[in-house]
């Protein structure tokens, strides 16, 4: 995770940071853990504006790592849903 990484963080604002990470800027705003379903967390993997209206950065590298975690773990649910389904 964050401490295997060897690459230097890179933040960028949200629209720069999506399109980086192949993902909307809705989606990508939707994944901060203060949205029910969301896993980003504050200070890690993004930063607030000093302002209301100032853009979120967001470290890019670390929003990466979080969704390849986030990928390994919804794969993994699936082949015990399958497995569970298959043993009945």
């Amino acid at each position: 995770m964050p401490s295997e990484r060897q690459v230097e963080d890179r933040w960028l604002k949200t629209s720069d940071a999506a399109y980086v990470c192949g993902v909307s800027q809705w989606y990508l705003k939707q994944c901060r853990e203060c949205y029910p379903t969301g896993f980003l967390k504050e200070r890690i993997h993004y930063i607030l504006g000093a302002s209301r209206t100032a853009p979120i950065k967001w470290n890019v590298n670390a929003v990466l790592d979080a969704f390849h975690e986030r990928g390994k773990l919804v794969r993994a649910a699936e082949a015990i849903i399958k497995e569970t389904k298959e043993g009945n």
